[in-house]
């Protein structure tokens, strides 16, 4: 695979959020209140969705924060859309001074209580959760995750950090939502559809 292809992935996925929500009109339901079964795309956070200010923000910080959740399906090839961007982090102070650079760089007035195992954040253009290892993903260790994940350089020149997809399958087995079943069954079929890389 291309060391862009990943962030190639996710700016079309991008420009087909615009298109399909470009005559949405807001129903007031946020990312946060998002149904198990249709996800956050169904939500407003799917408006004006752009996660690209914050992935470069993160990386401009050096943040080893990782991309999971639908982002990082789409990343590795998954079709479905959604309105928020989910990340991973280690919990160390380090990195929490990290984070806050980049969310207030990107627009965030009310910086999140880093303290917490997991929290919400907006930014401009962008929304979801900052999760530790420390937030139970059913009887999934996702500490791994954080050294285990794929890099790819987006063309604009800033590195995004995402979870590797074996991991991404097991943590949306463990969560065990309907969208997670659906969502890890797309990711297992395209494993075994996708050629071997070398």
């Amino acid at each position: 695979m291309s060391q862009t292809t990943a962030a190639l992935r996710l700016r079309r996925a991008i420009d087909r959020i615009r298109h399909a929500t470009r005559e949405r009109a807001p129903v007031g339901r946020r990312s946060e209140e998002a149904d198990d079964v249709r996800g956050t795309f169904a939500t407003d956070g799917a408006l004006g969705f752009d996660p690209f200010p914050l992935l470069r923000a993160l990386d401009d910080a050096g943040s080893h924060a990782v991309v999971v959740g639908q982002v990082a399906g789409i990343m590795h090839g998954s079709t479905e859309l959604t309105g928020d961007l989910d990340l991973l982090w280690d919990g160390t102070p380090e990195e929490a001074d990290a984070l806050r650079d980049a969310l207030a760089a990107c627009g965030c007035t009310e910086l999140p209580d880093l303290d917490r195992e997991q929290v919400g954040y907006r930014t401009t253009g962008a929304e979801g959760d900052l999760c530790t290892p420390a937030l139970r993903w059913g009887d999934l260790d996702v500490t791994p995750c954080l050294t285990r994940a794929e890099t790819t350089r987006d063309p604009a020149g800033f590195t995004i950090r995402y979870a590797a997809l074996d991991d991404l399958i097991r943590m949306r087995r463990s969560l065990g939502r309907p969208k997670d079943h659906r969502r890890a069954d797309e990711l297992a079929h395209l494993r075994r559809t996708r050629p071997p890389s070398g």
